[in-house]
């Protein structure tokens, strides 16, 4: 790399951070500004108070404590400059709690704003935006990087405005002072900037890595705790805890490597002082020798400059916190930035369906990656009837639950049309759409939360008794009245406390609560036995009446009876009609399906 695209590259880096407080103090800051002028009104005052401290130790010296023994009558002005110099302290004091309080309540908000803003963004994207990025990550971005933010927020807004006006200040008390030494003393700060500099520069770099590791780390963690059943049945304990403790090392190693490289700052600057109050004194002496400046105001000079020192430390340190604040900052705005793929358009229009509406599918494609060029559906051309029930059948891979995928805008066509009655879903608002559809799916989704918020998910304003009537058409209602608290029951993370068929049962009085025009069944009876499975199938006969419904069954017996059954086979239609005519089809694919099944059941 040249010299001249390495400085390019600072230049970029530099120019970069700026854009990102300045877009993070455009966004979350502005709702605060009347708080902040507050704050910062107080922060005037507490570096007012302290540099007039430095400005009175003049006074004190030179009128007070010089000759004191030789002329009593000084002692008279004690009380007045020692109380200014306490009003001083306290004034101080006061006003620091004041600014310190109201900083820290804004950053706070802030913080929560941006947690509120991530997650909400998250809600928008589309399935395939949480498959590309594990649960452990975006739960890292939220929280770790977060709170990596909330730091820097708070300690810059704390602390920033603050040093920046009590350093103002003592530098003019220093001017005032001795213009001269004030100039040879400031050539110092340039030398203490670079290396501050330089040491931000290196955390926000190691910044980048401890979230992206501490990330990995937390998904590590979550992947084994929803596996522990698996861990241990295979043995595999001492495995998963040499690879969580690697994770749990290179975590370490960092934020140790990142305390190294930001106390480096901290003797460098130490010794620069040190030089600097050498210089100072052995000038001040001289000047005192030659009765240029007397020991009031050399020691003035001093105090200003020593206090000038702490809020340049503090600002070395501030910018240590920012540039790690920055690097986590990039991680969290990266995935802001990122538009979800499906959304509603401008001119959407409501779905109403006073009636249960035709579904249809014209001439559509689908591939998960394009890259790939692997069609999971390929120039299908389907109809679901309204009001009716169709099936769909095939092999593992056939595209089954890609159809159903598709219907709720989970994912988008990659050509083709999707049509609810007259309607190109895709013209349609995607709230309106999914408030039209319920879905049970093989893969239940059961929150730490009550039975009862469970089956309300989604009809959020439900009585009790339509839930208790929604688990009774899914036999529910006996095994949650056995429950230690009824359906006031807390089910624990993803239902631990429930079998995989009550699961399922809760998953399907969920569904028949929602009371949706199209309903969408994706081996909803796949975790019963045969017991329970005949237990609800009088309830979901009942429930797909007056309803377009589209179901994907493993046993093929449940779905005899739909009124039509679509046979896929690597995303394509290759049979459809009513059991009995498929059945007349001699070695049709359907028949075949049936043998196939049959003989894995047995």
């Amino acid at each position: 790399m040249t010299k001249n695209s390495k400085s390019q590259n600072k230049h970029n880096k530099a120019d970069n951070s700026f854009a990102i407080v300045k877009r993070l103090a455009k966004t979350y800051l502005r709702p605060y500004l009347k708080q902040l002028f507050i704050a910062l009104f107080f922060m005037i005052v507490a570096a007012s108070a302290t540099a007039s401290f430095a400005k009175l130790l003049q006074p004190v010296l030179d009128q007070v404590l010089i000759g004191v023994q030789e002329n009593p009558e000084k002692l008279s002005k004690v009380w007045q400059l020692g109380g200014g110099i306490f009003v001083c302290f306290l004034v101080s004091g006061l006003a620091t709690y004041m600014h310190t309080i109201k900083m820290n309540k804004i950053s706070q908000s802030i913080v929560a704003d941006i947690q509120q803003h991530i997650f909400s963004h998250f809600m928008k994207m589309e399935l395939a935006f949480f498959h590309k990025n594990p649960s452990g990550q975006l739960v890292s971005r939220i929280t770790n990087d977060v709170n990596v933010m909330r730091g820097a927020v708070s300690d810059s807004l704390t602390g920033i405005g603050k040093s920046l006006l009590t350093l103002v200040l003592l530098v003019t008390v220093m001017f005032i002072q001795d213009w001269k030494l004030a100039l040879i003393t400031l050539s110092v700060f340039p030398i203490i900037i670079v290396i501050v500099g330089m040491v931000g520069k290196k955390l926000r770099r190691l910044s980048g890595s401890i979230q992206a590791e501490t990330a990995h780390l937390m998904e590590t963690l979550i992947s084994i705790f929803q596996g522990v059943r698996q861990v241990q049945a295979y043995g595999m304990e001492k495995s998963e805890k040499r690879r969580s403790s690697e994770a749990v090392r290179t975590v370490r190693d960092l934020n140790i490597k990142a305390v190294r490289v930001g106390a480096l700052s901290t003797p460098m600057n130490e010794i620069m002082v040190g030089l600097v109050l050498f210089g100072i004194i052995f000038y001040g002496a001289h000047a005192i020798a030659d009765g240029e400046q007397t020991p009031g105001g050399l020691m003035s000079f001093i105090a200003a400059f020593s206090l000038a020192y702490e809020p340049i430390k503090k600002l070395a340190k501030l910018n240590n916190t920012l540039q790690l604040g920055v690097g986590a900052a990039e991680r969290v705005l990266s995935l802001i930035d990122l538009p979800p793929n499906i959304t509603s358009n401008e001119n959407a229009k409501k779905l109403v369906c006073k009636t249960p509406p035709k579904v249809s599918f014209k001439n559509v494609s689908f591939e998960y990656d394009t890259e790939l060029d692997d069609r999971a559906l390929n120039d299908i051309n389907i109809e679901f009837g309204a009001g009716k029930v169709t099936a769909l059948v095939g092999m593992s891979g056939s595209g089954k639950s890609t159809i159903l995928n598709l219907i709720p805008r989970f994912y988008d066509v990659t050509a083709g049309t999707v049509k609810i009655g007259a309607h190109n879903i895709q013209n349609l608002s995607l709230e309106s759409l999914r408030q039209n559809i319920a879905l049970v799916s093989q893969d239940i989704t059961i929150f730490d939360d009550t039975v009862s918020a469970n089956i309300a998910y989604g009809t959020p304003h439900a009585k009790q008794s339509d839930i208790i009537k929604a688990a009774k058409m899914a036999a529910a209602d006996d095994f949650i009245k056995e429950m230690s608290h009824g359906y006031d029951t807390n089910l624990g993370e993803n239902g631990v406390k429930l079998s995989g068929g009550q699961k399922q049962r809760i998953s399907i009085a969920r569904a028949m609560l929602r009371d949706a025009p199209i309903l969408l069944l994706d081996e909803a009876t796949s975790a019963l036995d045969s017991q329970s499975e005949k237990l609800i199938q009088n309830s979901l006969k009942d429930l797909e009446k007056g309803r377009t419904t589209i179901v994907i069954a493993h046993r093929l017996s449940t779905i005899q009876d739909a009124d039509k059954i679509i046979v896929l086979d690597r995303g394509q239609v290759i049979e459809q009609g009513t059991h009995k005519q498929l059945m007349a089809m001699k070695d049709g694919a359907y028949q075949l399906l049936q043998k196939q099944v049959s003989r894995s059941q047995k």
